[in-house]
């Protein structure tokens, strides 16, 4: 796609066949994606040292490959958001562990969902 004259005009720069779609529709894989979103009690006594915790633990699972894709949001409903790796039930789990969830700092859903593998954010 290219951009013309604004952010919100684009055009495609080719048209995609059918055949396209069914070749990358051939390689989607499961992961799931967990929404971190800020709880009432985003401020608690101790909330810095409790979300550096959640920070470290959640850059970990970015070195191992547990998290795929690691987004923070910038925002102050959303926390950020992350492309796991694991089925939902497993990230599910995975994720009511973390330190800012168990204070109850920030609240997570996980939806199962299909990626791409290979599909990356650009540099």
């Amino acid at each position: 796609m290219t951009t013309t004259e604004g952010l919100g005009e684009r055009t495609m720069s080719e048209a995609v066949t059918d055949e396209q779609i069914q070749q990358l529709a051939a390689t989607a894989r499961p992961y799931s994606v967990a929404q971190l979103r800020w709880a009432p009690d985003r401020h608690q006594e101790g909330a810095d040292a409790i979300e550096f915790e959640h920070q470290r633990r959640m850059v970990s699972l970015r070195a191992e490959g547990v998290i795929a894709v690691l987004c923070p949001v910038l925002s102050d409903t959303v926390a950020g958001i992350a492309v796991l790796t694991l089925s939902a039930d497993e990230a599910g789990e995975l994720m009511a562990a973390d330190p800012c969830v168990q204070a109850g700092m920030m609240t997570v859903e996980v939806l199962p969902c299909l990626g791409f593998p290979g599909d990356t954010i650009p540099a």
